[in-house]
């Protein structure tokens, strides 16, 4: 007998509002059983005839545990009438009516069959986890809906969803189902815990067990490695307590984790990811143990790198966590962080379309007849420059033509299941004759290391290459495991994970394809290097200093300790981690320049400039070839004087640095005060007439030293002409005669200045003028100290006032000089 859920007393509603045409926005608690009873609601209703309906989950043990649930509830074998296909397994049949497939499915079947043939409705569930795919899925089926499938339904699900934007895109029905859910007690830490994670969830597990305890307990960890980790602390834990200690993440095989969630008598403690978070109900669980943490891909379309890292999730996932804890009775949820901590997170999380790589969405949407890809209708469009770098990436992979539709080599790399990047390096092989080499390659970038975790400080000795490239670590590695028919004992004498060599075992075969490699040993090792190049263009780095690389495009890195091409001048970095400075390159290759100009001769361009070389102070000619902005390689020479551009960087050199001193600031001020004093002499004003006379004086130059010193009197009269050079001895002199000796004026500030002892003025009614009289001296007249008594430009005034007051004062102090009573008599 199947047991009863709460959603059955709405199945009736939920039936007739699709049978009336119309979307669906289902928000059912945890625990409601809308992912094993809505979808055969649909069926028994008729409403599939004569066609199907793809439930699509976000993951593909949700998919497998869904279907496999309906199944064994009607005693059925999975493939009948319900089925389910993910990536590298299906199980279905020309009678399967119940299709559960993860959403990534769902575009590779649009790409094939754009209209849908056969599906009546299509259930998004869990959507509020807002994968890349969910977003890219609701925008095609809805543009589907608005054009040649009217009668296409939607039925969106979902425990923590904002419903209202939702419905509003899809013009959907709301229905909101309470769930089986019964009260867990939350306990947060008093203060933060910074010892390391498997130490945290070591000490919670231990407390728990010290206490009365019903059920399993599940602990949410960020990631495989973190699980790893907790294990190796736990197991003494729970072999002492009779406890069944199973991992659950992703990179189980099925079997593993079907066992995993599978009902037992004996008391589990689970150690999962995300996987158990929803879709996805764990029988007897009664205590949940939560980090709080996350682990989630970011993109950088700046670099063109992503990058995984760890974080705090959001209050959302946090309450899904805590509820798998009240599916059967009241529960209890430790967390591994304060309530502090918790009400400071974000609501939600960030969607996926707002921070990841959108290079195979964008090209699945071209391969779909999708031109503007800013103005196609997304539920959420993503950022402007996210969409730019994905097109970008295409057109460097030679997947666009010149009108943005896909190209010849674009329609070759959209039906293969892998990101465009390693698509192209399957084409390339293919082109290149070594197809088996090159889908192996792409196999293994996919998958990522094959070493077990313990085995990943050893370093292999590897099989002897001509050619350097870190990935034949990883290609030897695969084909040892390969020759030894992938036995469990030589994986494991290998130090091999026997999980990522069956994941990389299974993306081959769904990449076979017939073809030999034509080519091996060294010529071979070549070819593929050339695939890699094809597939990451905008990967290309040279080495700089103290193992620094500096990226095509800007940006650098650094090459990793463990790397064999660390004594390559030009690299292809094939994975790397972090980002900014700390950005590491895990996997390189070498790279040849002649390469660079096979493959991509009209990235690659000669250039001659002229640079001013910061050491030897002196004008270069560099001749440099480029890609694009990388320099491959450059040649350095002597410059020609006479050229005017050596001249301009001279100049400016010597201005950036202001090594000309004070004999030149004195010309150029005077020169400015002309210039203020006639403008109808059109001369150049501030900076502009600095540079003139530089540039002037260092024509024929070509070292720093030498403009030093050059004169730059002569220089100036050439930029000002023979009117302004008359004016300027006449109206505005270098100097002033005072009793017979010549005071240098200062020109450098808001007024000429003259500064001089106060003797020297006996016998002047006035203070001396400028131009003609226009522009009249600041006197600073000078105490025999050099101090100045008196700033002044009415030398008669000073005369008749001050200098009375001060006279006295002055002779007392300094009785040696003359003080007279009448200052006009000299």
């Amino acid at each position: 007998m199947i047991a009863p859920l709460p959603i059955d007393a709405h199945l009736t509603s939920l039936v007739a509002c699709v049978k009336a045409g119309r979307n669906l926005v289902l928000q059912a608690e945890p625990g409601a059983g809308k992912t094993t009873r809505v979808p055969w609601a649909l069926l028994e209703a008729g409403l599939l005839d004569p066609g199907d309906a793809w439930i699509l989950e976000p993951r593909r043990l949700a998919a497998r545990m869904a279907a496999t649930r309906i199944a064994e509830e009607r005693n059925e074998p999975v493939g009948g009438r319900v089925g389910y296909a993910v990536r590298f397994e299906q199980k279905v049949s020309r009678q399967t009516r119940l299709r559960f497939v993860t959403e990534g499915l769902l575009l590779r079947r649009l790409q094939a069959d754009p209209e849908l043939k056969g599906t009546a409705v299509v259930v998004l569930d869990e959507c509020h986890e807002r994968h890349l795919h969910t977003d890219l899925a609701l925008a095609l089926l809805r543009r589907l809906q608005r054009t040649s499938r009217p009668d296409l339904r939607l039925v969106a699900m979902s425990a923590t969803l904002d419903t209202a934007p939702l419905a509003a895109y899809l013009d959907a029905e709301v229905t909101v189902c309470p769930g089986r859910a019964h009260p867990v007690t939350v306990e947060h830490l008093p203060r933060p815990d910074d010892r390391p994670l498997a130490e945290q969830v070591q000490e919670a597990v231990a407390r728990l067990l010290s206490e009365p305890l019903e059920g399993h307990v599940l602990v949410f960890l960020p990631g495989a490695a973190e699980i790893r980790a907790a294990e190796t602390l736990l197991a003494p834990l729970a072999e002492a307590r009779g406890l069944d200690l199973r991992p659950l993440h992703g990179s189980l095989s099925f079997e593993a984790q079907k066992a995993a969630v599978a009902p037992s008598e004996r008391r589990k403690l689970l150690l999962s990811t995300n996987v158990a978070e929803s879709s996805l109900t764990v029988d007897g669980v009664h205590t949940v143990v939560d980090s709080g943490l996350g682990r989630e891909a970011v993109h950088a379309p700046d670099s063109g790198l992503s990058r995984l890292r760890t974080l705090r999730i959001s209050q959302a996932r946090c309450l899904q966590r805590t509820g798998r804890a009240g599916r059967l009775g009241p529960g209890r949820c430790l967390r591994l962080f304060t309530e502090a901590d918790f009400r400071g997170r974000p609501a939600f999380d960030l969607p996926e379309i707002l921070r990841s790589d959108l290079a195979e969405a964008a090209l699945a949407l071209h391969d779909l007849g999708v031109g503007q890809l800013q103005a196609f209708p997304w539920f959420e469009a993503p950022p402007r420059e996210a969409l730019e770098a994905a097109e970008r990436l295409l057109g460097l992979l030679g997947a666009l033509d010149g009108d943005g539709g896909l190209s010849s080599v674009g329609r070759r790399l959209a039906p293969l299941p892998l990101h465009p990047r390693l698509a192209r390096l399957v084409v390339a092989g293919e082109d290149l004759g070594i197809p088996l080499r090159a889908r192996r390659a792409a196999a293994l970038l996919e998958v990522g290391e094959l070493r077990a975790r313990s085995d990943l400080g050893r370093r292999s000795p590897g099989i002897a290459h001509g050619l350097d490239c870190d990935l034949w670590v990883r290609l030897d590695a695969f084909e040892e495991a390969e020759a030894a028919g992938f036995r469990s004992g030589a994986v494991r004498a290998a130090g091999l994970d026997p999980s990522a060599l069956r994941q990389a075992r299974l993306l081959l075969e769904s990449l076979s394809t017939p073809g030999e490699d034509l080519h091996a040993g060294a010529e071979g090792e070549e070819r593929i290097l050339k695939a890699l190049l094809r597939a990451y263009p905008d990967r290309v780095a040279r080495r700089g200093g103290a193992g620094t690389y500096t990226f095509v495009g800007g940006g650098g890195a650094r090459l990793g300790a463990e790397s064999r091409v660390g004594n390559a001048d030009l690299i292809l970095a094939l994975e790397a981690e972090g980002h900014g400075r700390e950005t590491r390159i895990r996997l390189g290759a070498r790279l040849e320049p002649e390469w660079l100009l096979e493959a991509f001769p009209e990235v690659i361009s000669d250039q001659e400039c002229l640079v001013f070389h910061e050491g030897s102070e002196r004008v270069e000619r560099r001749s440099a070839l480029l890609y694009g902005d990388l320099v491959l390689d450059e040649t350095r020479g002597p410059a020609d004087p006479s050229d005017p551009a050596v001249a301009e960087l001279l100049a400016e050199a010597a201005l950036a640095r202001n090594t000309l001193g004070d004999r030149w600031d004195g010309l150029l001020q005077r020169a400015a005060w002309l210039a203020r004093l006639r403008p109808d002499l059109g001369l150049p004003e501030g900076e502009a007439l600095r540079r003139a006379t530089v540039c002037k004086a260092a024509l024929g130059l070509r070292t720093l030293k030498e403009l030093e010193a050059a004169d730059g009197g002569s220089a100036l009269r050439s930029v000002l002409g023979s009117e302004a050079v008359r004016l300027l001895e006449a109206w505005l002199p270098e100097t002033v005669v005072l009793k017979g000796r010549r005071v240098r004026i200062d020109y450098g500030g808001e007024a000429p200045v003259l500064a001089s002892r106060l003797q020297d003025f006996f016998g002047m009614k006035e203070a001396p003028r400028l131009a003609e009289g226009r522009l009249p001296l600041v006197l600073h007249l000078l105490a025999p100290n050099q101090r100045a008594v008196q700033v002044t430009t009415d030398l008669a005034g000073f005369w008749q006032r001050a200098y009375r007051e001060l006279r006295p004062q002055l002779s007392r102090r300094y009785p040696k000089h003359r003080w007279p009573e009448d200052p006009l008599q000299g």
